[in-house]
């Protein structure tokens, strides 16, 4: 039985790559078919010859995400770990150096997943892009780390963030208080991203000056938006109507992301989806990007990929059989 060895920096990034408990090493050893003996900051890896190189070549990579700023949770180990036994050891490198820095003092923003990845590079590539998945899938948050990024940058002069307020019908005069008011219930979720990535300072200097603005999505008509990094945000409960409104405001020097999950439309069953037109529509449009999430870039607690899949699995054995083609 060979041995080999790797040596940790110190004591910090052996916790950090093995688990406050070893947690993670259990799962490598019966991952990759070795034993792992770890020792104050070295790790012996026992067994066949390529199992233990493939072991230490695994927690190699681990230590690399760890000092690119990858936090190394449960969940990134284990991703990790998936597709280093499918053989996607390259793909897992360019996944972790895919990083995206928003303001001083606020980590790091990375992609988790291969879906992710490809949507952030989406985003880098082409002005307009679509999101399209369930919850969970960070199609929101990433949208706005590249958003941050690409202000803190220089390369656009303002923030614009929008949804429907489909709740309201986007009559919002009944609603008490002033427009940021009435809007706020709507666009909760865009605040807590922004909060993440930036200071409360920051934002809120940023909002009375114009560079951040959130809006409903009724104010977007009739203007046209330059210099701008724009996120539609539940673009699932949008008209036909709406979408094409919103999708030709776009001015120079612009990017437009456009985030939606088409099995949470909140429209009147009369009424089609204007997230599910664009998407049939302009697939085949040079400059846009559409890319498709599913439950297996869900990145919160593993019970929501679950509940997702079952609710799929569900609706799709129920659905006529016209409608399951439909949807294929």
């Amino acid at each position: 039985m060979d041995e080999l060895k790797i040596h940790f920096d110190n004591a910090r990034e052996a916790q950090d790559v093995t688990g406050k408990r070893l947690e993670y090493l259990a799962r490598i050893e019966d991952a990759l078919g070795v034993r792992l003996t770890a020792r104050d900051t070295w790790l012996l890896a026992e067994g066949d010859p390529a199992k233990a190189a493939a072991a230490l070549r695994f927690v190699d990579i681990l230590r690399r995400a760890r000092s690119a700023g990858i936090s190394l949770r449960e969940h990134t180990v284990m991703f990790a770990l998936r597709a280093f036994r499918e053989g996607r050891e390259q793909a897992l490198t360019q996944l972790h150096a895919c990083r995206i820095d928003v303001s001083p003092g606020k980590a790091p923003v990375f992609p988790r997943t291969f879906g992710q990845h490809a949507y952030v590079e989406a985003i880098r590539g082409t002005d307009i892009s679509f999101g399209i998945g369930p919850a969970g899938t960070g199609k929101t948050y990433l949208a706005m780390a590249m958003a941050v990024s690409t202000l803190l940058r220089n390369e656009v002069s303002r923030i614009i963030l929008t949804r429907p307020a489909v709740e309201a019908g986007e009559a919002l005069g009944f609603l008490p208080g002033d427009m940021h008011q009435k809007v706020l219930p709507y666009l909760r979720p865009l605040y807590d991203a922004l909060y993440d990535m930036m200071t409360p300072d920051d934002i809120e200097r940023h909002m009375v000056r114009g560079i951040i603005e959130v809006a409903p999505l009724a104010y977007m008509r009739g203007r046209t938006l330059n210099h701008a990094f724009v996120i539609l945000d539940e673009a699932q409960n949008t008209t036909p109507e709406q979408m094409l409104m919103f999708l030709t405001r776009l001015g120079f020097d612009s990017k437009c992301v456009i985030t939606g999950d088409l099995t949470q439309v909140d429209l009147p069953p009369y009424k089609t989806s204007g997230l599910l037109e664009a998407r049939r529509t302009l697939r085949a449009v040079e400059g846009i990007s559409i890319i498709e999430l599913s439950d297996a870039d869900v990145v919160r607690h593993e019970l929501v990929q679950k509940i997702i899949q079952a609710y799929r699995e569900s609706r799709e054995a129920a659905a006529p059989p016209a409608e399951q083609e439909s949807a294929k």
